[in-house]
């Protein structure tokens, strides 16, 4: 399973995920962040599903940039990273089917490239199709997305800024990991600033943030504590 967050705020986006491969009873670590830029043009994608279509799909749409095909807007790229995993699907979904696998890939790109009036965030599906995220809906998880929603629906929204919104993205992550096997650090954190066409990069492994998930997890604890009791005396005394 993934847990891959993308958060676009007035400021900038914000995207996190993690790195966790399960074949089996095996896992690895394996990078789920691709970053392609250069001037006036920044883009990232980050992906959920089957590893062998990501990696193929990311290969195909690499080799469009390399040989010189140039995309001025987002929702460019992202038609043609979509077209990439259709190309996919054609190659390998009955052979997949056939093995006893789903032929599956979300994504989420966020960037903004040269005729881009602002910065922009989509949600990619396994057809290739796509919506694009706003005001309404400033972000989007995909992979194990259940758990880490709650602290993101109650405080996260456009104006939000992008310390707030990284913290955030953190702690949703960590409540995703503590209730799944299946999500776990290291954990890779892309930042892009509006209008500055460079995404900054960063990976941080458990030993970075052990010491905030203890933090929060007393915090929650100290809430709790301090939430009023007199609505629950009417049923405890029925004990």
């Amino acid at each position: 399973m993934t847990y891959c967050l993308g958060i676009k705020l007035k400021e900038g986006l914000v995207g996190l995920a993690d790195t966790r491969i399960s074949a089996g009873t095996n896992t690895t670590v394996k990078k789920k962040v691709y970053v392609q830029q250069n001037d006036g043009s920044s883009l990232f994608i980050m992906t959920s599903g089957l590893r062998s279509v990501r990696d193929k799909a990311v290969h195909y749409f690499t080799e469009l940039v390399a040989g010189g095909i140039v995309y001025d807007k987002l929702y460019k790229a992202v038609n043609a990273f979509g077209e990439q995993i259709k190309r996919v699907a054609e190659e390998d979904r009955e052979s997949l089917v056939k093995a006893g696998y789903r032929f599956d890939l979300n994504a989420i790109v966020g960037g903004q490239l040269k005729h881009d009036e602002d910065h922009k965030l989509f949600l990619l599906y396994t057809e290739g199709n796509w919506i694009e995220l706003d005001e309404g809906s400033p972000f989007v998880i995909i992979g194990n997305s259940g758990q880490g929603k709650a602290i993101l629906n109650r405080v996260i929204n456009e104006d939000t800024d992008m310390r707030q919104a990284l913290k955030a993205a953190f702690l949703s992550f960590d409540s995703t990991r503590v209730s799944s096997n299946d999500v776990e650090f290291p954990i890779d954190v892309v930042l892009y600033k509006k209008d500055s066409y460079s995404i900054v990069q960063k990976r941080y492994e458990m030993k970075d943030l052990e010491n905030i998930s203890r933090l929060w997890a007393e915090k929650l604890k100290e809430s709790l504590h301090a939430i009023p009791e007199d609505w629950m005396e009417n049923i405890l005394q029925k004990l």
